[in-house]
């Protein structure tokens, strides 16, 4: 392969974008990034990075070509998931924050000469995919269905000119400087709770730092039209929970029961109810969404060897990760 020597990283100032751009540079790559504004951190990229504030889908094709001109690869990580809760039908918002956006942005790239795209995707896609027989219903639900979409679109764009792969990402574990790790939200939902019970499946998971090895790897050993659902760690639900019961000191206080999905399913189709009524619609409904953690949503590590992901520690990750959200809100001295 000839050596990619600029690359493109949209959302470079994100979680994922922050350290997919420091594992280009040490690997000796040039770097050009476009990101929303505020920065969240002052020096958050070192001064060699090529770095404009601004929303790309407000420039036109011919500017964002120009902008492209002189990469040879991209890097698409930005988008909405799944935790966003959108106006009803949330399909049609996740088409147009997900799948338009890649289309055009995969159409120009390859208009501007790039032969490498990256999409930055969900691992929701891959068991859509794998279950369609067991849980007909998960590929029509709206974030799935429209990640699907995206890998397609993209894919179709770079149809005999440009190399698109897609990496299927799962939960992801790490921290970076002046943004709060997504994983907040579920140390919020346990603070405080005697019992928080879980179901008794379990998830793939991975440090940021390999998300970033992954997408350099696809960009240099990558296949079009390959998709790689990545994990480094099986992560039981329950287990995840205690994790997050320790970082909050509550063990004598918190009890993290496994308990069966039915016992708990007139809970979930309430809150799913509640939604509709308040005109808003989550990417995956709650109560489809807590019955597939039943489930082992795990892949083989050894399916996505070619990206040369490296062993880290994944539990002292998650275990870093925990303890800055908690940090976030106790009072300083």
């Amino acid at each position: 392969m000839a050596h990619i020597s600029k690359i493109f990283v949209l959302g470079g100032t994100g979680f994922l974008g922050y350290y997919t751009t420091k594992e280009l540079l040490a690997q000796g790559y040039q770097v050009k990034t476009m990101a929303l504004p505020p920065m969240p951190a002052d020096n958050l990229l070192p001064s060699t990075v090529e770095l404009s504030l601004g929303n790309i889908n407000e420039l036109s094709d011919a500017q964002v070509v120009d902008l492209l001109s002189d990469c040879d690869g991209f890097m698409y990580a930005a988008g909405a998931d799944e935790r966003a809760l959108p106006e009803a039908p949330a399909l049609s918002f996740y088409y147009h924050a997900n799948v338009l956006p890649t289309q055009r942005l995969a159409r120009l790239a390859r208009q501007a000469g790039v032969k490498n795209f990256v999409v930055f995707g969900s691992y929701t896609a891959e068991f859509a995919s794998l279950w369609r027989d067991t849980y007909p219903d998960y590929q029509l639900q709206p974030y799935p269905n429209t990640r699907l979409l995206q890998e397609q679109v993209a894919f179709a764009e770079g149809e005999g000119a440009m190399t698109v792969t897609v990496l299927r990402l799962p939960y992801i574990f790490g921290t970076m400087p002046g943004r709060m790790p997504l994983w907040k939200m579920f140390v919020d939902q346990i603070r405080n709770q005697p019992v928080y019970p879980a179901l008794k499946g379990s998830t793939s998971a991975v440090t940021v730092e390999q998300v970033a090895e992954a997408a350099v790897g696809a960009l240099q050993h990558g296949e079009h039209r390959h998709t790689y659902a990545i994990n480094a760690y099986n992560l039981a639900y329950k287990d995840f929970y205690d994790m997050i019961v320790e970082a909050l000191h509550q063990e004598t206080m918190t009890q993290v029961p496994v308990v069966p999905f039915d016992q708990l399913k007139p809970q979930f189709e309430q809150l799913d109810a509640q939604t509709a009524a308040a005109g808003k619609e989550h990417g995956i409904h709650i109560t489809l969404s807590e019955k597939l953690q039943e489930e082992a949503q795990c892949t083989d590590p050894d399916e996505t060897a070619i990206l040369g992901i490296k062993d880290h520690d994944v539990v002292a990750s998650i275990k870093a990760t925990l303890a800055k959200c908690v940090e976030a809100d106790e009072p300083a001295n």
